[in-house]
């Protein structure tokens, strides 16, 4: 039996975990974390009884604590209840599937507390990548990548220990606007660009994929996880999301990772690596397939992608400018209160804005991620 944390599960990688879970006999699920859904977080602990639950929202938690008195169940809430829950002491494994920055200190302190992770959060590499890595090879835990893209490049590299690597080929969809011109996307809506056409996947993250700045936070991770340079990570178009993605080797082979667009997959693989095991669901029919697309990423009309690259080759504090810069903007544009194309225009302008600071401190890197949202509220006044 082993024994999982997840952090963040109501959201969408959350319950996918927990349909991994439920589909198992061997799993236990000892800690659960949550923003301030306590209807279906009620739900989860009911069902699956887990021994310590935080609720980010406090007053979610108080209310929370009342409905499940009659469990044995800890409640506890806030980063404290948050970094409490990521080092429970009997887990094994902690699923990192909150959404932003709040990432950075649980993950750190379950890796601390020798936890092995199963990566969903790409911020807390992108923004703590040269605190995290050093972290847990100190402590000998292993970062497993949920992330569809980061596990093809795992469950490839696995198997070629010791061969040098040429590129990365970090494949995208496009998301729903690939094509476009900035013109023509002047006017698009939160409900356009919330259809993603092949994944099911948060709010966030689903605007991200549109802009493609979740590629360009992608790629950073890419080099933290992989210990390459970006120079060597280059973004492949395959609207299909059939390759999920692929590496070349120095001797110019080139492999990859193919299957269908579910993130049981690599959730499943995460939590059970080295082992493989039966997964419900289509697999891919090549012959009815008929093809396969790939494009190079349009840099022009999506400056979000540009941008990361040009964040993470600076490195230092600059990576979090864009994270929170595009938090801050997406958060905005879900609310209706700026356009599509002023989530990346709001990037770009705190970046300009900033002095970069070159190894920043956790303290660092969140009064960064402080400054910028002041910035970005300020000028938003004008």
């Amino acid at each position: 039996m082993r024994n999982i944390v997840i952090l963040g599960s109501t959201g969408s990688i959350g319950t996918q975990t927990l349909e991994v879970v439920r589909a198992n006999g061997d799993l236990a699920v000892t800690g659960l974390a949550a923003g301030s859904r306590t209807e279906l977080l009620e739900e989860q602990i009911r069902e699956f009884h887990p021994s310590v639950v935080c609720v980010f929202d406090e007053k979610a938690a108080g209310e929370l604590a009342v409905r499940t008195a009659d469990l044995p169940v800890k409640i506890v809430t806030g980063m404290d209840g948050l970094i409490e829950t990521a080092a429970e002491p009997s887990a094994d494994l902690v699923v990192t599937a909150v959404v932003g920055m709040v990432g950075i200190r649980p993950t750190m302190a379950a890796i601390e507390a020798g936890k092995d992770i199963a990566l969903a959060n790409k911020e807390t590499l992108v923004t703590a990548g040269h605190l995290i890595i050093p972290l847990a090879e100190k402590k000998g835990v292993r970062i497993l990548p949920v992330d569809s893209e980061h596990s093809a490049i795992f469950q490839v590299l696995s198997g070629e220990r010791g061969n040098a690597v040429s590129r990365i080929l970090l494949t995208a969809s496009g998301g729903p606007f690939r094509g476009w011109t900035r013109e023509q996307m002047k006017n698009v809506r939160v409900e356009d660009a919330l259809k993603h056409p092949n994944w099911t996947m948060g709010r966030k993250i689903t605007i991200d994929s549109a802009t493609m700045v979740n590629k360009g936070l992608e790629v950073m991770e890419a080099g933290w996880l992989f210990g390459v340079p970006l120079s060597r990570v280059e973004v492949v178009v395959q609207p299909q999301s059939v390759i999920h993605s692929m590496v070349e080797f120095e001797d110019g082979a080139v492999l990859a990772q193919l299957g269908t667009p579910d993130m049981r997959l690599p959730i499943q693989y995460a939590l059970y690596y080295p082992e493989r095991r039966d997964l419900s669901g289509g697999r891919l029919d090549f012959r009815a397939m008929g093809h396969i697309t790939l494009e190079a990423p349009d840099l022009v009309n999506f400056r979000g992608l540009a941008l990361a690259y040009r964040a993470g080759e600076t490195g230092g504090s600059l990576p979090t400018v864009f994270n929170a810069a595009n938090e801050w903007a997406v958060a905005r544009f879900l609310n209706r209160k700026i356009g599509f194309l002023e989530i990346t225009d709001s990037i770009e302008a705190a970046m300009e804005a900033h002095r970069v600071i070159p190894n920043p401190s956790v303290s660092e890197i969140l009064e960064t991620e402080a400054s910028v949202r002041e910035f970005l509220n300020q000028r938003s006044k004008f």
